[in-house]
């Protein structure tokens, strides 16, 4: 009997002993399966809110318990030894209407990061509340971000938990984002092309307006003065997550142009719908499309579907497959940099147009397609190298050129000067790219890009029409940029040189130059902060491409004597108000 009592009692000693055990093995184990929670909570100002109080609540069966947390004086709170899964974040604090936001994924070995935007109650305690906020807490840090709205967002962002503190700079403010912009230039960004903006002074205006939840729309117009050759556009784009270019948008442009006192009207129309979606934490998907249809006598209509696919292959390493329409036309519809991003993104839909090409009497438009397979290896925390190879399909290729009394069913003149767009036939070829981009402290980067791609160039048949007189040949390019912004001054400056081995009449790797906003040759763009003698920021505005007049090739064909060049030397300037 008694022996029978020591062996039940030693079996209970030794089932507590494999309980506790088990238990501490199962807390290590789920320590290091677990996820982190970091936010911070604002009012619509930008004022970080103290004392908030911050429920976490799983939404899996099973998981009953919920997390309290409180905002410190920054308005920043953390959730430590969060189960993977998706929770409901509920913020409320007096004065303000509670938040809501769903579905907020915690992922193992990773912290997710909350940005909540309060309402308040009523109008006076909201203008109470705001204060200026002394917090500059946005860095180059932000990967893989995929913004869901404005006013209550939720933010993912892969990082390892050691560097996801969002004190010291996860999670940017922008309480002091500019809502309106207005634009009063001379010149012209794209010379040449009737599909995009005229030579000539205009005025230009972007504004952004909530709709209600967390859409918003953002409208853009520009209207040109020059006498009997009136042009005017207008571009609005609608993000219902309240976020750019992460969450989906549409986008629709408008545009019409006359063409001299007696010449034609053109009018075109824009329709560009796009988005991301992420596949579990390492994979993510950008996609779009846009259709295009222009009027000029005759119309022409193109469909330009685009897609992205990013992998982050391990902390240092990612991965892109590409798929481009249009490889030469600049991405309007990315993050600008700066406070303005949305409004600038606004303004460049205006002049997203294709360029408008004739051929045989008949309108077309430039396009082709580009793939690409592209690695990029983060350096340290402020530097990046990409290695790509691409292909490029183009079915008509913009060649910009001088020339007068050539035919006009193949030349397409520009009223504003004796510039014409022509249409250089077909060209394919393969290239690759290698480029590194330093950002040396806050106000300075560099940004240089090797290229070994094809392009048109000129043969020695001069017997035969412009068209049959070029050849696609492979050609190097060397560039580098820099952007800097002067402490005290509040200069801006964007300064670049893009090298090309030979004679050529297109663009060499035309998206690696709209990607890295390389132009070819000498380019310079500043930007000078004025003296505040009225409402609003005020800046001074110049943008010069091919500052020294060079790639210009004179050229005989049976069709006349014409100057081809990849690019103009344009000038660009004016003033700048934002508020």
């Amino acid at each position: 009997m008694k022996q029978g009592r020591l062996r039940v009692l030693g079996a209970l000693v030794l089932a507590a002993i494999c309980a506790s055990v088990g238990a501490s093995v199962a807390a290590a184990q789920a320590k290091s399966v677990s996820g982190k929670l970091a936010g911070v909570v604002r009012d619509t100002a930008g004022t970080p809110q103290m004392g908030a109080s911050v429920e976490v609540i799983p939404e899996a069966t099973g998981i009953l318990s919920s997390v309290g947390l409180l905002t410190n004086t920054q308005g920043i709170f953390r959730g430590e030894s969060l189960a993977p899964g998706f929770y409901t974040v509920r913020v409320t604090l007096a004065g303000f209407l509670p938040s809501l936001e769903k579905h907020v994924r915690i992922t193992a070995n990773l912290t997710t990061v909350v940005r909540i935007q309060m309402e308040s109650m009523f109008t006076s305690l909201e203008q109470l509340r705001r204060q200026p906020s002394s917090i500059n807490i946005e860095t180059d840090d932000w990967k893989w971000v995929l913004r869901s709205a404005s006013a209550t967002r939720s933010v993912l962002q892969w990082i390892d938990e050691d560097n996801a503190d969002p004190a010291n700079g996860h999670i940017d403010s922008r309480g002091s984002q500019p809502r309106m912009q207005l634009e009063f230039t001379e010149g012209a960004r794209r010379p040449g092309s009737v599909s995009n903006l005229a030579a000539s002074p205009a005025t230009a205006f972007a504004f952004e307006q909530k709709l209600g939840g967390t859409s918003r729309l953002v409208v853009a117009g520009q209207m040109s003065h020059e006498d009997q050759a009136s042009a005017g556009g207008i571009a609005t784009i609608w993000l219902p997550t309240g976020s750019l270019g992460a969450g989906p948008h549409t986008a629709l442009v408008m545009r019409e142009a006359r063409l001299g006192p007696a010449g034609p009207t053109f009018r075109g129309v824009r329709i560009d719908q796009g988005g991301r979606v992420a596949f579990g934490d390492r994979m993510a998907l950008r996609y779009g499309g846009e259709y295009v249809l222009v009027g000029l006598g005759t119309a022409a209509s193109s469909m330009r579907p685009r897609l992205e696919l990013d992998t982050r292959i391990s902390e240092t390493w990612r991965a892109a497959l590409i798929y481009a329409s249009q490889p030469e036309a600049p991405d309007a519809l990315e993050p600008g940099e700066g406070d303005q991003g949305s409004l600038t993104a606004a303004l460049n839909e205006l002049d997203a147009f294709p360029v408008l090409l004739r051929r045989a009497g008949h309108p077309a438009l430039q396009g082709g397609m580009h793939e690409e397979l592209a690695a990029e290896r983060k350096l340290g925390t402020n530097g990046k190298l990409q290695i790509a190879a691409f292909h490029d399909d183009n079915r008509h290729v913009a060649v910009f050129g001088r020339g007068n009394n050539l035919p006009a069913t193949d030349y397409f003149q520009d009223y504003f000067s004796n510039g014409f767009t022509y249409d250089g036939g077909s060209s394919s070829s393969w290239g690759g790219r290698v480029a590194l981009r330093q950002k040396l402290g806050g106000d300075l980067e560099l940004t240089t890009v090797y290229s070994f791609a094809g392009t048109l160039v000129p043969g020695e048949a001069a017997d035969d029409v412009l068209r049959d007189a070029l050849r696609t040949a492979a050609r190097h390019s060397l560039g580098g940029n820099i952007s800097a912004r002067m402490p005290h001054l509040g200069t801006k400056v964007n300064a670049g040189y893009k090298w090309v081995s030979g004679v050529t009449v297109s663009r060499v790797d035309g998206y690696g130059e709209s990607l890295f906003q390389l132009e070819p040759y000498m380019h310079v763009g500043l930007r000078q902060a004025l003296p505040k003698f009225g409402p609003g920021r005020w800046e001074a505005i110049a943008d010069c491409n091919n500052l020294l007049a060079q790639g210009y090739v004179t050229l005989n064909s049976r069709d006349g004597h014409a100057v081809l060049v990849p690019t103009f030397r344009s000038f660009r300037g004016g003033l700048s108000l934002q508020f």
